[in-house]
């Protein structure tokens, strides 16, 4: 385990399972509101990065298929739609708790910044930072 100020990464822990990626991640976080299609979730997928995360349906399914090999979700049923396969997924109890996790170890992460950021004055409106400094012509 690495300690930085009593701050530690759960991807450091040789017990733990390593980081999700963020792909991995947006999908789990899609299906906690409940069982989606692909389709429906490449559109959550992009709503709750805010579109920093933008899904083609080839990479979702690889995603998908690493997700259901590691248990995280499962299949959740299968209807016909204008002749095409729509496929369900939810959201599996370990990938639940896998997913808090990552979120613990995400918030503590950006703890380590946004604890020091008003000490240094580096936050907008503090008088060290540099959206504060007036430079006076010579």
């Amino acid at each position: 385990m690495i300690l930085i100020e009593g701050v530690y990464s759960a991807a450091m822990r040789p017990d733990s399972r390593p980081a999700l990626r963020e792909p991995s991640y947006f999908v789990l976080a899609a299906l906690l509101g409940g069982k989606l299609h692909g389709y429906a979730v490449i559109k959550r997928v992009a709503e709750l990065s805010d579109g920093r995360v933008k899904l083609a349906a080839g990479s979702l399914y690889s995603v998908l298929d690493r997700l259901l090999g590691e248990g995280l979700v499962a299949a959740a049923g299968e209807e016909i739609v204008n002749g095409r396969a729509r496929r369900y997924y939810r959201l599996t109890d370990e990938g639940r708790s896998v997913l808090a996790e990552e979120a613990d170890r995400l918030a503590r992460a950006a703890r380590v910044v946004t604890d020091r950021l008003p000490r240094l004055g580096l936050l907008p409106g503090s008088p060290g930072h540099p959206s504060n400094v007036r430079i006076m012509p010579a």
